[in-house]
């Protein structure tokens, strides 16, 4: 018998967790959409044709109900018949959520089996967590003083300032770089020590009309004061423009014997699927060399409020807004594809601010 499961947990408490699983509204923003059949109390139709895995629509019924602990389900999907089990625990956190389909009456081909269980497996992790996150966010009383709750989603409101800071932090910025480039511009134009010294050897005329500074000069350096300025503007044209004539003949050898250079890894970046309060990227690195890419960095910059929940293909870590990838070599002339899930704070999820692979911008953004 082949089933499909899946667990999570979540920092959020069994009643709520109840409510994304038994309200109509809410079980279409993170699963499936569904109606009421008519005439028939505790059956729905959930619209699940198209959803990788499902083959048709699914007609359930409820068997079984403890508020707010299980929910058994009877399911059939076109005269597939299966049993779905949804069990809520408490939890130190918040609750644990296990859910269970084992069929009754058929069963799944391997080609339905992994992208069903898939298709669960990342909406129980990914789209469940960001419709309980905004579920809260309604569930907390914002005006204080006032009787009743608001249902405005206060992530709306954070526009403003987050645009208000961009532009102070480019003010300050636009500021600083003036301040560089006049500091710069008054410290060209200001006489240095040396300016006399400078002068003073490139014009002949300079050297017969101070005499008497020459004179008085002259008890600490002696007539030798004059051969040395000479010497100073013979040897500088000659030890700057020679020395660097020979170190030029070096690298003619050096570039016969080095191999050429392997051609840079290239990546491109693609949002494989939207979805309320997040998405799925997908980078796909491609190595055009002749030998594998033992080391290769992907960076992808996310935007602001987002980060990664899950990842397959690659190593990751996140540092702020960043998502460093690394993994396997990269076969000769073949590619590595990585796949990961980002839950976004906004109800509409943003794309990537940015994407490189070895510090070279990824195509598709």
């Amino acid at each position: 018998m082949i089933e499909i499961g899946a667990h999570v947990d979540l920092s959020h408490p069994p009643d709520r967790v109840w409510l994304a699983l038994t309200d109509r509204e809410l079980l279409g923003r993170w699963f499936a959409e569904a109606d009421m059949v008519e005439g028939v109390p505790d059956r729905l139709v959930l619209h699940t044709a198209g959803l990788p895995g499902f083959d048709a629509d699914v007609e359930v019924e409820v068997t079984e109900r403890w508020v707010p602990e299980l929910l058994v389900l009877r399911c059939d999907e076109a005269g597939r018949l299966t049993e779905l089990t949804c069990a809520v625990t408490a939890t130190k956190q918040g609750s644990r959520l296990t859910v269970r389909e084992v069929p009754t009456h058929g069963s799944w081909s391997e080609e339905q089996h992994d992208p069903r269980e898939q298709q669960l497996r990342q909406a129980l992790t990914v789209r469940l967590p960001a419709i309980l996150d905004w579920l809260a966010f309604q569930q907390v009383d914002l005006r204080r003083g006032e009787v009743g709750m608001t249902t405005e989603l206060p992530v709306l409101g954070a526009a403003g300032p987050a645009r208000a800071r961009r532009r102070r932090r480019a003010a300050v910025a636009g500021l600083a770089g003036v301040v560089l480039a006049a500091g710069l511009v008054a410290w060209l134009t200001l006489p240095g020590e040396q300016g006399p010294s400078a002068a003073a050897p490139s014009g002949s005329p300079t050297p017969t009309t101070p005499s008497p500074s020459m004179a008085a000069a002259a008890p600490t350096a002696q007539p030798k004061a004059t051969p040395s300025a000479r010497p100073t503007r013979s040897p500088t044209p000659t030890t700057s423009v020679r020395p660097s004539r020979t170190p030029s003949a070096k690298p003619s050898r050096t570039s016969t014997a080095a191999p050429p250079p392997p051609p840079p890894l290239v990546a491109r970046y693609d949002t494989d699927s939207s979805r309320l309060f997040g998405y799925t990227g997908e980078v796909v690195v491609d190595n055009p060399g002749p030998a594998p890419a033992e080391q290769w960095v992907v960076v992808v910059t996310l935007a602001e409020g987002s980060s990664v929940d899950d990842v397959e293909g690659a190593d990751w870590r996140q540092d702020g807004q960043s998502i460093t990838f690394s993994g396997l070599a990269v076969p000769a002339g073949g590619t590595r594809t990585i796949r990961f899930d980002v839950r976004d704070s906004r109800p509409k999820a943003r794309e990537p601010e940015g994407c490189t692979v070895g510090g070279n911008p990824c195509a598709g953004l």
